[in-house]
């Protein structure tokens, strides 16, 4: 099978779709890839690096899409990329959907197989390939509270850990997935004063054995969660429901209510955000003020550390990308489940049902569709 690895385009985004090792193995299982010029240079992945590791360079975008039967990418495809999808092709990636109409339609239009990282489940119901990006985002998610917290960037002048004498920053994490759970080890480690909420009671009382008084655990009713909110230096928003759009849960009157310079990181801005007031923004201008509160709403967090985020989204995406590659995107679905579970748009129909529901679109059951 032909793969291409176009460069990415999105603002600030460093990542790539594969690193050189990981085409060295399907280039070892006898499949043809193809990656664009400097695609990872980048993040130190030069293009020696990737010919060394049997890959054939190519010079534009266009070529590789134009060449390639499964596309392998790191976010959605840009409204130029989706204008290169052919009916005949697979595309493996993030995509968010629910949340981008624009996005969705697109790809209905284009005919296309589209597999989405973020719904590729597992044996136990979990997210293996949102995992590694939800654990960097996590992490992320307080380095860059810290900074917003600092007057510069508009905060209130707080130092997450406080010093001898002074209180640390209060932190309300609203979450306790995978985003929330590495969002809260970086704020203990950190020394601020932590507050998790969740609606999973057994989660809870996990972080509570691991972190004992260090922490606060807090069952998310709407009361609990408009006090730790409205008391917070620092409000992380981890929330997820798997292919559908984020909840609404923090509104503008409890943004109104938070301490003016006070700071808001929305790591569920791919899925359109957790609060009211929350719309993406970029590297470039990762925040903006409303409410008097710091909004942190960079939709491609990951991006900023794009190495370390490039190395281990590889370690995951690698065995789906060989099933794909080894045994054809068909069969690969038909044998796995977990990688059928991928599938949000194919052959112009909408196959993952929050997607559907999120535009008003037809729902098709996916594996009705596979064969075209």
């Amino acid at each position: 099978m032909r793969i291409g690895v176009p460069k990415e385009i999105k603002n600030h985004e460093y990542r790539v779709g594969m690193t050189p090792s990981a085409v060295r193995e399907l280039t070892r299982d006898g499949h043809e890839v193809l990656v664009q010029q400097s695609a990872g240079r980048a993040i130190g992945f030069s293009d020696d690096d990737y010919r060394r590791a049997g890959a054939v360079l190519e010079s534009s975008a266009e070529a590789v899409f134009r060449n390639a039967e499964l596309i392998v990418k790191v976010k959605e495809p840009q409204a130029d990329e989706r204008q290169l999808l052919t009916p005949d092709q697979t595309l493996f990636t993030y995509l968010h959907l629910a949340p981008d109409e624009a996005q969705t339609r697109d790809l209905v239009a284009s005919g296309a197989t589209c597999i989405a990282y973020e719904t590729v489940t597992d044996d136990h119901g979990h997210l293996p390939l949102l995992a590694p990006m939800s654990e960097v985002a996590g992490r992320m998610s307080v380095q860059a509270g810290a900074h917003c917290l600092e007057r510069e960037r508009g905060g209130r002048g707080v130092l997450l850990g406080g010093v001898p004498g002074v209180s640390p920053a209060r932190v309300t994490i609203i979450g306790a997935g995978m985003v929330g759970q590495n969002a809260l080890a970086m704020a203990v480690g950190m020394g601020a004063d932590v507050s998790i909420l969740d609606i999973n009671l057994e989660v809870l009382r996990e972080l509570d054995q691991r972190y004992g008084n260090r922490i606060r655990t807090v069952f998310s009713s709407a009361d609990q969660l408009d006090q730790c909110v409205t008391e917070a230096d620092l409000v992380i928003g981890a929330v997820l429901i798997p292919g559908a759009s984020a909840p609404k849960l923090v509104t503008r009157d409890m943004l109104r209510r938070m301490p003016d310079g006070s700071v808001l990181v929305d790591v569920a801005i791919d899925q359109g955000g957790c609060a009211e007031t929350s719309r993406p923004t970029t590297h470039d201008e990762p925040v903006f003020i409303e409410e008097g509160v710091v909004h942190y709403c960079v939709a491609n967090m990951p991006g900023a550390v794009a190495r370390t985020s490039t190395l281990a989204l590889t370690n995951a995406t690698l065995p789906f990308i060989r099933q794909l590659a080894n045994l054809g995107p068909v069969r690969a679905m038909r044998d796995n489940p977990h990688l059928l579970a991928g599938l949000n748009v194919c052959h112009g129909q909408v196959t993952y049902r929050e997607v559907a529901q999120a535009h008003g679109l037809d729902y098709v059951e996916p594996a009705s569709v596979l064969d075209g």
